[in-house]
């Protein structure tokens, strides 16, 4: 069966996570997270995307991305893995694929849902219980939007913005977001979605992207409903 195309279009922010190949680590060490993050500002600048957040996990990466234009996230991923790949497989002197097949991604609707996405990403390393402290991770946006250092990869989502006039007032405001847990129904909305390659968001927003996809645009249940039983 042929690959569905994913859900791509300009100016709709797209969460992507990437898994290294049977969920073994695609970062072996620091001078790796370097590489990837040098390799992602060069993909970024190629394909005009922004990057709003990211966390580079051991055997995975999330990342929170914009497109300007349908097609360039695709091409930003492209562009990254093959680099990265190359790169990994010289230095630790091995061959083969690192990826676990292609990345998936889904759309995010605007405001809330980005921001609850943001904090999805950045609190990564907490609930893997790699930190207790998201801004004490070295390999995440957690810090920068907290205000404690500035990265130059990333560029702010509006809804981000509207967090505050002054870099301390959306830094203040987003350290009290961090620290109100995400629900498990938001956990589980996340995950679905994203593995699903569908879109977050309203109806209205799901109604948009079905109107200018012509493809369905919401999650579908896990297992299909049992046949009923023949008549006696």
């Amino acid at each position: 069966m042929a690959r569905q195309p994913r859900l791509d279009l300009p100016g709709i922010p797209q969460h992507v996570v990437q898994r290294g190949n049977n969920r073994l680590p695609c970062f072996l060490d620091d001078n790796d997270r370097r590489r990837y993050l040098h390799l992602l500002c060069e993909a970024l600048l190629d394909t005009g995307c922004a990057l709003h957040a990211y966390v580079l996990m051991d055997n995975h990466v999330h990342l929170l991305l914009t497109p300007p234009e349908a097609g360039a996230i695709s091409r930003l991923m492209q562009k990254l893995g093959r680099g990265y790949v190359g790169q990994f497989n010289a230095r630790h002197r091995r061959t083969g694929t690192l990826w676990e097949g292609r990345y998936k991604s889904c759309l995010v609707d605007n405001e809330d849902y980005v921001l609850r996405c943001y904090r999805y990403i950045d609190l990564n390393p907490v609930r893997a219980r790699m930190t207790d402290s998201p801004i004490a991770y070295a390999w995440s946006s957690a810090s920068a939007h907290c205000g404690h250092r500035t990265d130059l990869l990333l560029r702010h989502h509006p809804a981000y913005a509207a967090l505050g006039a002054a870099p301390d007032a959306r830094g203040e405001a987003y350290r009290g977001l961090l620290r109100e847990t995400l629900s498990d129904d938001d956990l589980a909305a996340i995950r679905t979605y994203l593995q699903q390659q569908r879109a977050w968001g309203r109806d209205d927003f799901r109604a948009m992207v079905e109107a200018k996809t012509r493809r369905f645009s919401g999650i579908r249940p896990a297992h299909r409903p049992p046949r009923p039983s023949n008549p006696r």
